[in-house]
C-alpha cells in the first residue's frame, strides 16, 4: 500500500501497453513501494537502529508473543513507537526512494536534451485535448512522445496515437498517481528519443500526483472554468509544486459563473511564481502563446 494516499500498488497490477502492439502488454511488480526494489540505487534497507520499522513485515522465527514457561505469560509487542510515527517514516522512506529515481530520470532527460512535461489536472479538465492541439500544432517542428496514466483503458493512449505520436499507456489498476519508477520503466519500452519533448498526462487526481517527482522539466496544472476558482486553496500541493497553470475551456467563460482573475488570485495565494495561460483546448483560442512558451523552453 502507498501510504502516502492508501492505494494499492503491491499487487503488480500494474501495465505498459503500447498501443499497435498488442502482443507487447507487459506488466510490472516493480513498484517504488515495494521496499526491495532499489538495492542498486544503495538503499540497503535502511537498517539503521530502526529495526522496529519492518516488524510487521518480517518474521524472525519467534511471534512476538514470547512465552515463558514462568507460570504466566508475558505478552509484549516490543512496539514502542506511535502508529502514526511509523506510518511517517515509511512515507518519507517511499519519497526518498522516488525522489532518488526521480534525480536519475531528470539527468536522463538532460542528458539526452528531452523537456519532460509531468500534466496534472482533476479528471476532466480537458488536458488529454490539450495534449492532442500541442502535438497537431507543432509536430512538423518538434518530436513529441507521451506517457499515458490511467487507472483503466487505453482511450487516451488511442486518442494521442490518432496524432502520430508514439505513446505508451500505464495502466495503475488502483494507483492513483504515477511515480518515477513507472516512467522510467516507460520511457525505456517507449525509447523515447534524443532531442524531444515527453509529454507525461497523469492520472487525474490533485492530490498524489503532487507529491511524486518524475524528473520532469516543468509541471503544469490544467484547471477548466467548469471547475471553482477556489480549486488552488483546496489543493495547495498541486499548485505550489506546479511552474505552469492553464486555464482551460475559456469559450465557455459567458455560460459559467467563473472567474479567471479570482483564480488567478487563488493560485499566486498558494505560489507567487505560477505562469498563466488562458485557452481553449476545443477552439484554439490562446494556444499560440501556450506554443511559443513550449519551443521556449525546448530551446533553453
Amino acid at each position: 500500500m502507498c501510504t502516502t494516499c492508501g492505494c494499492e500498488q503491491t499487487d503488480g497490477s500494474t501495465k505498459y501497453i503500447i498501443p499497435g502492439r498488442e502482443g507487447e502488454h507487459t506488466h510490472s511488480h516493480d513498484h517504488t513501494h515495494d521496499t526491495s526494489n532499489h538495492h542498486e540505487q544503495g538503499h540497503h534497507h535502511h537498517d539503521h537502529g530502526n529495526a522496529h520499522h519492518n516488524h510487521d513485515s518480517h518474521d524472525h522465527g519467534h511471534a512476538h508473543h514470547h512465552d515463558h514457561d514462568h507460570g504466566h505469560t508475558h505478552h509484549h509487542s516490543h512496539d514502542h513507537t506511535p502508529s502514526g510515527s511509523k506510518i511517517v517514516e515509511l512515507e518519507q522512506d517511499v519519497l526518498a526512494r522516488n525522489n532518488l529515481l526521480a534525480e536519475r530520470n531528470r539527468g536522463f532527460f538532460e542528458a539526452k536534451n528531452i523537456l519532460a512535461l509531468n500534466m496534472v489536472s482533476s479528471p476532466g479538465s480537458g488536458k488529454t485535448t490539450v495534449i492532442e492541439k500541442m502535438i497537431n500544432g507543432l509536430k512538423e517542428e518538434l518530436s513529441f512522445f507521451v506517457v499515458e496514466g490511467d487507472q483503466q483503458t487505453t482511450n487516451d493512449a488511442d486518442r494521442i496515437n490518432a496524432t502520430g505520436a508514439p505513446v505508451i499507456q500505464i495502466n495503475t489498476g488502483s494507483g492513483c498517481h504515477l511515480d518515477a519508477l513507472m516512467v522510467n520503466n516507460a520511457v525505456k519500452k517507449l525509447e523515447v528519443s534524443n532531442n524531444s519533448i515527453l509529454i507525461i498526462e497523469n492520472v487525474g487526481n490533485l492530490v498524489c500526483p503532487s507529491m511524486f517527482d518524475l524528473g520532469e522539466s516543468h509541471r503544469i496544472v490544467v484547471i477548466s472554468v467548469t471547475e471553482g476558482e477556489d480549486k488552488p486553496l483546496k489543493y495547495p500541493g498541486m499548485f505550489n509544486s506546479s511552474d505552469i497553470c492553464i486555464i482551460n475551456k475559456t469559450d465557455l467563460l459567458p455560460h459559467v459563473d467563473f472567474s479567471v482573475e479570482k483564480l488567478k488570485e487563488n493560485a499566486l495565494k498558494v505560489n507567487h511564481h505560477l505562469q498563466f495561460f488562458e485557452i481553449s483546448a476545443t477552439t484554439g483560442e490562446g494556444m499560440d502563446k501556450l506554443f511559443g512558451w513550449l519551443k521556449s523552453a525546448f530551446r533553453q
